[in-house]
């Protein structure tokens, strides 16, 4: 995958659906930060991102894994089934786009990790720059700290930050 066979066509139409239904007064974006914890300007840019990750599921040649922060925005557009298997899989796509979750084990680790080496390859050779750090984090992030979130209600709990790499307080998503 180059810039060279770049498929244009593809692009527009992946860079023209709507995820925002504009008669909706809970939104695609707003769900998405609200479920993440997320500013709406940092869901608006994986959105872009995820728009990505879909255009190189389909033209990348081999399978290709997201970032936790790609998959989240996966998972809650696989929720919106009219728009994700309607317009988005047939219209836009021209063709379904399955979500294969891992069956777990060393093995499923390990093929995880080299196909997420290979899509971040892949994206660099694509769109001809590396990857956004934040939202697409080395491997070892990616497959370590990343795996490690839950779901918290946080009318019921708190949640204190450790003290480390973001420090206290310091949202790497914000």
């Amino acid at each position: 995958m180059s810039k060279n066979n770049f498929d244009q066509e593809l692009w527009s139409r992946i860079a023209a659906h709507r995820f925002d239904d504009p008669r909706a007064k809970l939104t695609f974006t707003a769900r998405l930060a609200r479920e993440n914890g997320w500013s709406i300007g940092y869901s608006v840019r994986v959105i872009g991102e995820y728009r990505r990750f879909v255009f190189l599921a389909m033209v990348a040649g081999h399978v290709v894994t997201p970032s936790e922060d790609v998959d989240q925005v996966w998972h809650l557009h696989l929720v919106y089934t009219r728009d994700y298997w309607g317009p988005f899989c047939q219209e836009v796509l021209g063709r379904p786009l399955h979500h294969g979750p891992t069956l777990g084990g060393a093995s499923e680790s390990t093929r995880y990790n080299a196909q997420y080496r290979q899509t971040l390859e892949t994206y660099t050779a694509a769109f001809d720059t590396e990857p956004p750090q934040d939202i697409w984090p080395d491997a070892e992030r990616r497959f370590g700290a990343d795996l490690r979130w839950r779901r918290v209600n946080l009318t019921r709990h708190w949640v204190i930050p450790k003290p480390g790499r973001f420090g206290f307080g310091e949202h790497p998503r914000a």
